[in-house]
């Protein structure tokens, strides 16, 4: 039995499932989850490849708890981005567009647009959907603060900007030009949404 460097057999695997999933991380930030095999994580990690069976039971298992992993980083940000954002919902919702696209200029979206086949994408969706759920929650709020009769549409519609702008930014186009666009095109719907008296 391998020597435990951890107060308990719990914390040590605790410890190897994380150095597990951060190698996973990196490998898949690197844009091909062809990448992410057993091997490559183990030998990362300094662990026998039989050893992540104990960890996880396959390849799909592992890539969708990465992704569902990264979620609350990216929730953090844009909650923290609201906390800083001033009162009104126009300043709430530049805040929530520009902390996405700040996320996706600094590499964090990689892990969830991580090349893949259909077997590989099928998890890496799994993992992301929940992610893409818990984004849309503070801009439901801010809605619903505005008035607005159906704000989880809204939040939708508006995340479809996002998702635009994020392709484009995925393409090339200028991060700052693009961002003040998209900004101001989310902010100028506010102007469509229905307020309940």
């Amino acid at each position: 039995m391998p020597k435990i460097h951890a107060a308990s057999v719990a914390d040590h695997r605790a410890q190897q499932r994380a150095a597990l999933l951060d190698a996973a991380r990196e490998l898949l930030a690197e844009g091909d989850a062809s990448k992410v095999t057993f091997a490559a994580v183990a030998r990362r990690t300094g662990l026998a490849r039989n050893s992540v069976y104990k960890y996880f039971t396959d390849r799909r298992e592992l890539l969708t708890e990465v992704v569902r992993q990264a979620a609350p980083r990216w929730t953090e940000r844009i909650h923290a981005a609201l906390a800083a954002a001033g009162d009104s919902p126009e300043e709430r919702v530049a805040a929530y567009v520009t902390a996405q696209l700040e996320m996706v200029r600094d590499g964090e979206h990689r892990i969830a647009r991580a090349g893949a086949d259909a077997q590989d994408a099928a998890a890496l969706r799994a993992g992301a959907d929940s992610a893409h759920r818990a984004l849309l929650d503070p801009l439901v709020t801010t809605l619903r603060d505005l008035g607005d009769d159906a704000p989880l549409r809204t939040a939708r519609l508006l995340q479809g900007l996002v998702n635009a702008a994020t392709t484009a930014l995925e393409g090339g186009d200028a991060y700052e030009a693009l961002t003040e666009r998209t900004v101001r095109l989310a902010v100028a719907a506010l102007g469509g949404v229905t307020v309940t008296p």
